[in-house]
This record gives structure tokens, C-alpha cells and sequence, in this order.
């Protein structure tokens, strides 16, 4: 047992910062035997027991800083740069955040057994109430802790496979030697406007494109902002040297265009991908023949 100053108690926050520095490897070993704790923080048993030390090195700074209550406290940073290192077990173990909050409690109950046996015998009721009550803290706001790290990941994880999905759904084809197309299809936004131009200015300088169809048959409307970002896309590839062809405006649309004023005086405009293509392919002066005319029908 711990030596205490004889007729004195060390402060709550003392008591659980001793019995962690102390109890440091047995508070590791018991955690690393919780599958929730391997799964969160790492995947070998090896590995959770130094996960474990660092957790506990973690509380242990944070107990001595008297801010058990304080998610922001100096002490949790290095939680969440384990939880970086390993990766939040809630995306690979396909646990839900409930899940997660509701296991990490079976932490508690090693650490404050051990805090319990480590008090002296004629320790006061109230101070040993008030050591468990502020470990019970401590692991409570490292469940924030964990929880706030695993909702940021998953948010995280959650904006990029939506950036994926948006370059997916934004193909850029090359149709013919300097012709590029993107058809697009569904509803546009803002952000979707963004990668529309951001992935068409790209493909222009690798193609070499002098020509881009940016076909919007299979858009049944858009709005003023997501209008202005195609004219926008329509000015950024000429500046990149490439001539941009919008095809497939449909009445709602050529509405919203106009109603906004925006000026389509410079903007070659064509009912479909098709007139589009010829149109580019008359201005590279290839010729197009019609099948069973034995070139009669050349143009």
C-alpha cells in the first residue's frame, strides 16, 4: 500500500494520478485483454499493451493538470494521436459510435478496483467516494474523448468517399484526338459544379484538348450559382487554350441563363452531344461519311 503523511489524504486528483503512474503496466495489461480496447486503439494484443501505457500515460498527465473534467486538456492530445496513428476501430470494426461509448466503460472498472485496494485501509469513506467519483471523471471525458475522434474520422472518411463519388460521376472521355466530353448527369451543385471544372481543366492539359464538350442533356435544371459555374468552367478552359461546347441546354435551364443575364455570346451552344461532336469535327476539318453512300455523303 501507498505511504500517505499520517493524518492527511493526498487530493482526489493526486490519489489517480499516483495510482496510474504506480499501476501503469497492470492498468495496460487488463486493458489489452478488452477486445473494445484492441479494436479502437491498435489490432495485436503487443500492441494494446503500449497502446495501453500511453492511455494511461495520458490520464496520468492530465490528473496531474486537475483538468479530469476537460476534453481539451494538453494530457488527451496524445490520445488522439494514437487513435490517428492506429486508425478509430468504429470505421474497420463496424461498430456504431453507441457501441463504442457503451464499451469503452468496461475500462473503468480495472482501474478503480485497483484505486480501491490501493487506498489505505482506514482511508475515510468520503475520500475514498471522492477518489473513485473523480476517476469515474477522468474515464468519462476520455470517452468524449474517443467518441469526438471517432465522429471526426468518420465525417472525414464520409467527405472523401463523397469527393470520390463525385469525380466517379464526373467521367471525363476523350472522344476523338483533341476532343474531350464530360456528360453529366443528375443534379448538379455547387460542389459538383467545382469538380466538374477542376477534373475538365485537368484532362484539357493531359489530352492536349483543343476541343471540350461539356454535355448537360441528362441535367434537368440547375440554379443561378451552378449556372455562373459552367460559364466559369466555359472561360477557364479558354484560357487553358481549349474551345468549350456546351451541348444539351434544355428550356429550364436556357430560362435560368437568360433570366440572369448571363452573356452566351462567346459560348458555342449545340442541342446534342452529337451535333456538338460534329460540329468540333467539321473544325478540324475531318470528314464524316454516311454509311451506304460510298462517300456521297461526306461532309
Amino acid at each position: 500500500m501507498p505511504e500517505h503523511a499520517e493524518g492527511t489524504a493526498a487530493e482526489p486528483t493526486r490519489e489517480v494520478r499516483d495510482l496510474l503512474r504506480r499501476r501503469r503496466e497492470q492498468i495496460a495489461q487488463r486493458w489489452a485483454d478488452e477486445p473494445l480496447f484492441r479494436a479502437v486503439f491498435t489490432v495485436s494484443r503487443d500492441e494494446a499493451v503500449e497502446a495501453g501505457k500511453t492511455v494511461v500515460d495520458a490520464l496520468a498527465q492530465v490528473a496531474d493538470a486537475a483538468r479530469v473534467e476537460d476534453p481539451d486538456a494538453a494530457g488527451f492530445s496524445t490520445v488522439r494521436e494514437q487513435l490517428a496513428r492506429m486508425g478509430v476501430a468504429r470505421s474497420r470494426s463496424g461498430l456504431s459510435t453507441a457501441q463504442v461509448s457503451s464499451e469503452l466503460a468496461a475500462l473503468r472498472p480495472p482501474v478503480e478496483n485497483l484505486l480501491v485496494a490501493d487506498l489505505p485501509e482506514d482511508a475515510p469513506a468520503e475520500h475514498v467516494r471522492d477518489c473513485v467519483t473523480t476517476l469515474s471523471v477522468l474515464m468519462g471525458t476520455l470517452r468524449v474523448v474517443v467518441m469526438q475522434t471517432a465522429l471526426s474520422e468518420g465525417q472525414a472518411l464520409i467527405d472523401r468517399q463523397r469527393l470520390q463519388l463525385l469525380e466517379v460521376a464526373t467521367p471525363v472521355i476523350k472522344l476523338w484526338d483533341g476532343i474531350v466530353a464530360v456528360p453529366l448527369i443528375g443534379t448538379l451543385d455547387s460542389a459538383r459544379s467545382q469538380v466538374v471544372m477542376e477534373t475538365l481543366l485537368e484532362s484539357i492539359v493531359e489530352q492536349q484538348a483543343r476541343y471540350a464538350i461539356l454535355d448537360i442533356t441528362g441535367v434537368p435544371t440547375v440554379d443561378s450559382l451552378v449556372a455562373q459555374h459552367l460559364m466559369k468552367t466555359v472561360a477557364a478552359a479558354r484560357l487553358m487554350g481549349a474551345e468549350c461546347i456546351v451541348s444539351g441546354i434544355r428550356p429550364a435551364i436556357a430560362q435560368t441563363m437568360v433570366h440572369l443575364g448571363l452573356d452566351l455570346g462567346t459560348v458555342v451552344t449545340r442541342a446534342s452531344l452529337a451535333d456538338a461532336l460534329g460540329y468540333v469535327l467539321h473544325q478540324l476539318g475531318v470528314g464524316i461519311v454516311t454509311p451506304g453512300t460510298n462517300g456521297a455523303g461526306a461532309r
